[in-house]
C-alpha cells in the first residue's frame, strides 16, 4: 500500500517536471532554442527507427560499465587500505585531493593527448569515480564497531578472515551508496568526454553533431535517452533483491 502511494507521488513528480519543461518551451516559443516534450519525443522516436542509434547507446553504455568495472574494485582496495591504516590514508590523501581539485575538462583534454578518442571517456570516468568509491569504502571501514574489531583481535583472527567476516559485510551499505552516486557521475563524465573528443558512434558525439546541425530536438532526445538509461541503472542497484543477495553472499 505504501509503495503504491509513493509510486503515485513519483509519477506526479515526473509529470510536474514535464509540465515545467512544456512551460519553458512555450516561453521561448522556438524549437531551435528550447523544444517542448512532444518534439523531443518525436525526435527520439525517429532516432529509435535507426539501428545505429542502438549501437550509439551500446557504445556509451559499455564505456560507462568499463569505467565502473575498473573503478569499483580498485576503489575498494585503496579504500580498505586507507581505512585500516592511517599511514596509508595519509599517503593517499594528496592523490585524492589532486583528483578532486582537477577540472574534469582538463582531465579529458590531457587524456586525449595520449589515449585517443576511444579510451579517453573510460579513463576519465575511472579517474572521477575511483576517489568516490575509495572515500565511501574508507568511511565504511571507519564506521565498523570498534568492539567487534577488539573481539576479533582477542581471538587472533587473521586479517583475511576479518575482512571476509567483519569488514566487507559492514561496508556494503557504503559501497552500494558509492555505486549509486558513481553511476550517475560516470554517465555525466563519459558523455562529457564524448562531446569533447567525439569517438565513433557515441551519445556525446551524437549530441555534438546535433548541435552543429542546429537540431535542438535531437540534442534533447539524446539527453533524454542518457537520463533514462542512467536512471534505470540506478533503479537496478536500489532494488531490494539485489541488496539481499549482496549481504547474503557476503
Amino acid at each position: 500500500m505504501k509503495n503504491r502511494k509513493y509510486f503515485f507521488w513519483y509519477i506526479s513528480g515526473v509529470f510536474f517536471l514535464f509540465l515545467i519543461w512544456e512551460a519553458v518551451s512555450r516561453f521561448y516559443n522556438s524549437t531551435l532554442i528550447f523544444p517542448g516534450p512532444l518534439p523531443v519525443l518525436y525526435s527520439l522516436f525517429q532516432l529509435m527507427q535507426n539501428r545505429s542509434f542502438y549501437v550509439i547507446l551500446g557504445n556509451t553504455f559499455l564505456r560507462v560499465m568499463l569505467g565502473m568495472i575498473i573503478s569499483v574494485p580498485i576503489g575498494l582496495v585503496f579504500g580498505i587500505a586507507a581505512g585500516l591504516d592511517k599511514k596509508a590514508g595519509a599517503f593517499l590523501a594528496p592523490l585524492f585531493s589532486l583528483i578532486a581539485a582537477t577540472p574534469v575538462m582538463s582531465v579529458i583534454l590531457i587524456a586525449y593527448l595520449f589515449l585517443g578518442a576511444e579510451k579517453t571517456p573510460v579513463f576519465t570516468a575511472f579517474l572521477m569515480v575511483f576517489p568516490v568509491m575509495s572515500a565511501n569504502t574508507a568511511e565504511g571501514i571507519c564506521n565498523v564497531d570498534p568492539r567487534l574489531v577488539e573481539l576479533f583481535d582477542v581471538y587472533k583472527i587473521s586479517l583475511k578472515e576479518k575482512l571476509r567476516l567483519l569488514y566487507i559485510p559492514s561496508i556494503m551499505p557504503f559501497v552500494l551508496s558509492g555505486m549509486q552516486s558513481s553511476f550517475s557521475l560516470c554517465w555525466k563524465v563519459v558523455v562529457a568526454a564524448e562531446v569533447l573528443v567525439q569517438p565513433f558512434r557515441a551519445i556525446g558525439t551524437g549530441m555534438q553533431q546535433a548541435r552543429a546541425r542546429l537540431e535542438t530536438p535531437e540534442l534533447f532526445a539524446f539527453t533524454l535517452a542518457t537520463v533514462t538509461l542512467a536512471a534505470l541503472l540506478q533503479l537496478l542497484i536500489k532494488l531490494k533483491p539485489f541488496h539481499k543477495r549482496t549481504f547474503n553472499e557476503s
